[in-house]
């Protein structure tokens, strides 16, 4: 049998976000999971520590990352619309990140590590609303209300 190369790996997709209420504050974790063949899993939970939002991005896709490897995932790619998490993960990061998460870097480089061949994307965050309302949801919170057409763009 020929070795398989990395880039024929079945390969997961998954959104991930976090909440911190207030900021610093109780964590929620939210991810959405998106399977290879396509079925969808949720992961919805509070987190036992309080923490800050950037923490709380963290911790959430620390958490599918471990849901995914213990599955047997070997592949996927990852989206955060914390933009100092994709930097910082990927190594574009303007310097250390925060001293106090430095060590939960660590264990997520570690964790991403663990996959065969993975990925960090930042994405919009009207584009990740539904990982951020399994966040929200986790803290008992209400998803936030979508934005409208335009909103927050200056005229001039």
């Amino acid at each position: 049998m020929l070795p398989t190369d990395a880039s024929d790996l079945p390969c997961w997709v998954v959104h991930c976000d976090g909440s911190a209420q207030p900021n610093p504050g109780r964590m929620g974790l939210g991810a959405v999971l998106v399977a290879p063949d396509g079925s969808r899993q949720m992961l919805s939970e509070a987190a036992p520590e309080r923490g800050c939002n950037n923490e709380a991005e963290l911790r959430a896709l620390m958490a599918a990352l471990q849901r995914l490897i213990a599955q047997g995932a070997t592949a996927a790619r990852l989206y955060s619309d914390n933009s100092i998490l994709v930097e910082q993960l990927r190594g574009a990061g303007d310097g250390p990140p925060v001293a106090r998460l430095a060590p939960l870097f660590d264990e997520a480089r570690a964790l991403l590590a663990g996959l065969a061949r993975s990925s960090v994307h930042w994405v919009p965050r009207h584009r990740n609303a539904e990982a951020d309302a399994l966040a929200r949801a986790a803290l008992g919170l209400a998803p936030k209300p979508a934005r409208k057409p335009g909103a927050g763009r200056r005229r001039r």
